[in-house]
């Protein structure tokens, strides 16, 4: 393995280790104001370090929009996922959470071929249904009724999916700094604008929350990024599923929470399924040659 692969496994642990941390932050917010508000508190907070990041590097001008429809659906899908997600993390584990969610690589290669066109080998869809197999096992507790917050999980993987779709199209013709800068600032006007009603004063002891979920949303952005720069996606997608150890290590400490072996085995064979669509695209990946770019 070359050096800098070494480099950019460590960034994409160090990013997957920053979101989670954020969940942690976005679920004990949860569990004090509702979904809705702390959405719009995550955006609020994250916005201003990745402005900060856009004035350092002079980017003002990447900022413009080529697509301004695409990204008010992107932003309606950013919602979705957020609210759904912090729904599931404020009435069930990080574990738990994660082993739904963790399905959203297997319904990006689902909408692949669809959307964008792109060849989905029988392979894939093998591993997509297989995938979804452990979603089904992971989401059905022993009484037999599937849980809200599990649905809510699974309704943020399908959007996430789908957000994914529309960054793609997005990024054919508008910089990373307008993806992530607009997203951010359209879920917080109408995630402001929704939770205005209800709005809930921000007690002192939760500022702190917040400044911590804007740095760790912050950091796992930046660090995300940049993995992804120093690396193939194929060398360092498969370290994104450590978030799994991460949410089980946090219930552990921080929530005192054990995942089941439903949850467990379900998030393996979803974990499974998505490790097979990583594997099975290095494999259908030239090989490069010698002395190019990358190679």
């Amino acid at each position: 393995m070359r050096p800098g692969n070494f480099k950019a496994i460590g960034t994409m642990l160090a990013s997957v280790g920053f979101f989670a941390l954020l969940d942690a932050g976005l679920k004990h917010l949860a569990a004090a104001y509702p979904p809705i508000q702390v959405m719009f508190l995550r955006a609020a907070a994250s916005l201003p370090f990745v402005a900060a990041s856009v004035a350092w590097s002079g980017a003002w001008r990447e900022l413009r929009m080529h697509q301004p429809l695409l990204y008010l659906v992107r932003g309606a899908l950013g919602m979705l996922v957020l609210w759904s997600f912090i729904y599931a993390l404020s009435v069930q584990s990080l574990s738990y959470t994660y082993a739904i969610y963790m399905s959203a690589p297997l319904m990006v290669a689902a909408l692949a071929r669809p959307m964008l066109g792109e060849r989905v080998s029988a392979r894939r869809w093998a591993a997509i249904v297989v995938g979804l197999v452990g979603v089904v096992i992971a989401l059905k507790p022993s009484g037999g009724m599937v849980a809200l917050g599990g649905l809510a999980a699974a309704l943020s993987a399908a959007c996430y999916a789908f957000n994914v779709m529309m960054m793609r199209l997005i990024g054919r013709t508008d910089s990373n700094y307008a993806v992530v800068f607009w997203h951010l600032v359209i879920v917080m006007l109408v995630a402001g604008a929704l939770a205005w009603p209800g709005w809930r004063p921000v007690a002192a002891q939760y500022w702190p929350w917040i400044v911590y979920c804007g740095l760790t949303g912050a950091l796992g952005q930046y660090t995300f990024t940049a993995a992804f720069r120093l690396a193939p996606a194929s060398t360092i997608a498969p370290f994104e599923y450590t978030a799994m150890l991460w949410g089980i290590t946090l219930d552990w400490l921080v929530f005192s929470t054990v995942p089941s072996v439903r949850v467990i085995v379900g998030g393996g064979i979803v974990i499974a399924g998505g490790l097979y669509i990583i594997l099975d695209e290095r494999r259908a990946a030239p090989v490069p040659i010698a002395g190019a770019p990358g190679g």
